[in-house]
């Protein structure tokens, strides 16, 4: 049980830090009003934070910088940069280009964050990578859903200091890790003399990672995930307010709502983690694929005729069960990988699903301005091809596959 302690503080400086990834969502409302932007405004915004965050992630996998210097440093370097930048964008941007700008860094920022928590995790408790991520994936959606949470809070504050909370909570993450460190199950950081020697190392072996069935199999499950996840997250609140639902529950309101319905995500991870020491990484990351797709399919047919009871039960399923898989995918993924790759092709794989990101939120937010939720059938192309993808690069694995790193410990390999 000690060994969990570590997986704890990194899974709580895993919430602080990345509450800097929606900081701007937390005060949509206020920059629609300040300064005249649309929807479409606010999802570019979360476009750039995504586009950063591909840059940083692919700079970190392709440049062997993940493998090459420890989780810890990298960590910390890229939480203390990250709430400079968030206070910057706070308190200096003034229109939607310097915005966008800042919200970039921030990105590229934030990719030194949640792949480096991945790693940090796996090095201290590698049998139990798909109980230990799913503690840190649930501190990513809280972490995700903070700054609503924030301003529900501060409903009367300026939203500057709301966006300003964020900074102060990533400066705290940065001093977490500073007293942690890193665990003692991965090889020591690759040194620059080695890499040096053989520029054959990083890239190729990195890129070489798909030729892995297993590991192809978690991607196309994640990439498929990753699709739906955040173009949900970046329209919530237009989806609650479309439906009415901020004027049944005023109390709350659609920042309030808005983070019940994302937070509870972590509820799901957390209960994704348990089960999967019982039934393995593999069935409960199609499980919830399958269950939030069937979400998308019933609020795309049915959200202009169900009660406000039913409406209610679909977000919380839905918000419990859209990144619930993440975390199981991980796992696979770091279980299909030698052990000295296992940071760089963490790394790729983030950098590859939100570049699909980027996609699905510009797509449905331009989408949603002209169809309102029935925009929303625009998900569920990514649970559909996430679990063929998956099935079937596990269907085409050979019959018996033993990989050489499995961080998963309890997972059941079928076939």
């Amino acid at each position: 049980m000690r060994l969990f302690a570590p997986v704890t503080i990194i899974a709580i400086a895993q919430l602080l830090g990345t509450s800097l990834w929606f900081s701007a969502n937390g005060a949509a409302d206020d920059l629609i009003a300040s300064w005249k932007i649309t929807a479409t405004d606010i999802g570019w915004l979360t476009n750039a934070v995504q586009a950063g965050f591909i840059l940083g992630t692919l700079v970190l996998a392709l440049g062997g910088i993940a493998d090459r210097f420890r989780a810890s440093r990298i960590f910390i370097f890229s939480a203390l940069a990250g709430a400079l930048f968030n206070a910057c964008f706070a308190w200096l941007a003034h229109d939607i280009i310097s915005a966008l700008v800042l919200r970039f860094f921030v990105g590229i920022c934030l990719a030194g964050i949640y792949p480096m928590g991945m790693k940090l995790v796996v090095s201290w408790a590698p049998e139990h990578a798909g109980a230990a991520l799913a503690q840190l994936v649930a501190m990513l959606t809280l972490g995700t859903a903070l700054p609503h949470g924030l301003r529900e809070l501060g409903a009367d504050i300026p939203w500057q200091w709301i966006i300003s909370a964020s900074s102060v909570l990533a400066i705290v993450a940065a001093l977490l890790i500073f007293q942690l460190g890193d665990g003692p199950h991965l090889p020591a950081p690759v040194s620059v003399k080695l890499r040096s020697r053989s520029k054959r190392f990083v890239t190729p072996a990195v890129l070489q990672a798909f030729r892995i069935p297993r590991f192809r199999a978690a991607a196309w499950g994640y990439f498929g995930h990753m699709w739906e996840l955040y173009a949900l997250w970046t329209v919530l609140p237009l989806l609650i307010a479309s439906v009415g639902l901020g004027e049944v529950f005023p109390e709350l309101g659609i920042a309030g709502l808005s983070f019940t319905f994302i937070g509870v995500g972590a509820l799901g991870c957390l209960a994704g983690g348990l089960l999967s020491r019982r039934f393995g990484s593999s069935v409960v990351a199609i499980t919830a694929l399958v269950t939030s797709g069937c979400c998308v399919l019933i609020f795309a047919l049915l959200w202009d005729q169900l009660s406000t009871i039913w409406l209610v039960l679909l977000f919380s399923v839905w918000g419990a069960t859209v990144i619930a898989d993440s975390p199981q995918f991980s796992a696979l993924s770091a279980s299909a990988c030698p052990r000295e790759l296992v940071g760089a092709a963490l790394a790729i794989q983030n950098s590859i699903g939100f570049g699909i990101t980027v996609i699905s939120i510009a797509a449905l937010s331009r989408l949603f301005e002209v169809s309102g939720p029935n925009a929303v059938w625009l998900l569920l192309p990514g649970p559909v091809l996430g679990v063929c993808g998956f099935l079937f690069a596990l269907w085409r694995s050979p019959r018996v596959s033993t990989p050489p790193h499995n961080p998963a410990g309890n997972e059941k390999h079928p076939r």
